[in-house]
């Protein structure tokens, strides 16, 4: 399934409601539904369809419609869309589920701003003013490896304690309060595309692209045990790879498309002559220059849909190869817009 997006749901229960429904969209995007112009409405089915389709969904109207809707489709905060009830009259948005991770604070806030409502965060760091680990990495294009470890840091946070934070990346800014940086063993929280020895929050910067190259035919299943191997081999967070890339001659392939699509990625095909410009030195095959007329498809098409080096040349195993390269990545102590 590939990842939620669109832009906000709105869901209108009355005239009013769908005039101030309207009114957000203008202002932030997405889609309007009024109950009342629908014949035979299903508010389930409506639900239902917008959560996993949507990356966000605005009930306009009681935080308790709000509730027994999306009850049934909860997953958790990993995977949950962003969910916000509004009342009619826009006085007050309410972030029901995913506050961090899916973003229902920062939407909260902004429905605020364009209807001049009252933004109800009742997130426990939010409220004390305090950094919030997992808003941080949603900001900073993180992923979070293992989501209950995010109560772990914020309860050392509220409880006044100092959060360690150990990062492959400098990081720009002034730490928050509580937060200090470290190079040692004993960390809290870890900024990296790699495992590291240790038990907090591990975060994984989506800073990397996968290339890759195969035979005719290959299999969605292959083309996931090769990849898991290399992941494996490099001790890698597979939540780094942000993207795909290889040859246009594999454009119609539909086991690395499906591959692709379960990952999330974009994936993005060059021509051989493309690939040929791409700067670097390669592992060049005789074999492929015969079959594509370039001498290496997964290192090349890495480096041009990043824009930068590479980090591994090429795996090859079972008429597949991989190789990944670095994305421009930066890093800052923003959690939340000034």
């Amino acid at each position: 399934m590939s990842a939620p997006g669109g832009g906000p749901a709105f869901l209108a229960f009355s005239e009013k409601g769908a005039a101030l429904a309207e009114r957000l969209r203008r202002a932030l995007g997405g889609t309007v539904t009024c109950t009342r112009t629908v014949q035979g409405f299903s508010l389930s089915e409506w639900t239902e369809r917008a959560f996993f389709t949507n990356s966000s969904l605005v009930f306009v109207g009681a935080v308790g419609i709000a509730v027994r809707a999306i009850a049934p489709y909860l997953k958790g905060k990993a995977v949950d869309p962003a969910v916000v009830a509004v009342d009619e009259c826009g006085r007050f948005a309410v972030p029901v589920v995913s506050g961090h991770l899916g973003g229902a604070n920062d939407l909260a806030r902004a429905i605020a701003a364009a209807c001049g409502a009252v933004a109800v965060i009742t997130t426990a760091t939010d409220a004390n003013g305090l950094f919030a680990v997992d808003e941080w990495a949603k900001r900073q294009n993180c992923a979070v490896t293992d989501p209950h470890g995010i109560k772990g840091v914020s309860a050392k946070i509220l409880a006044g304690e100092t959060v360690m934070v150990r990062s492959a990346w400098s990081i720009e800014g002034t730490p928050p309060e509580r937060i200090r940086l470290t190079d040692g063993r004993e960390w809290d929280v870890c900024v990296d595309v790699r495992r590291r020895q240790g038990s907090g929050l591990c975060l994984a910067p989506r800073a990397l692209v996968l290339g890759v190259g195969c035979r005719r035919g290959t299999s969605q299943a292959a083309l996931e045990s090769a990849f898991a191997d290399l992941c494996e081999s490099l001790e890698l967070w597979p939540e780094s790879v942000c993207g795909a890339a290889t040859i246009d001659l594999k454009s119609d392939e539909s086991g690395l498309l499906a591959f692709c699509e379960a990952h999330g990625w974009p994936i993005r095909f060059y021509s051989a002559g493309e690939l040929r410009q791409a700067e670097g030195v390669f592992t060049a095959s005789a074999f492929v220059e015969q079959r594509t007329g370039v001498d290496n498809v997964c290192e090349r098409s890495a480096v041009l849909a990043a824009g930068g080096p590479l980090l591994e040349r090429k795996h090859a195993g079972g008429g597949i190869t991989m190789a990944l390269a670095w994305r421009p990545f930066r890093l800052d102590w923003r959690w939340q817009d000034a």
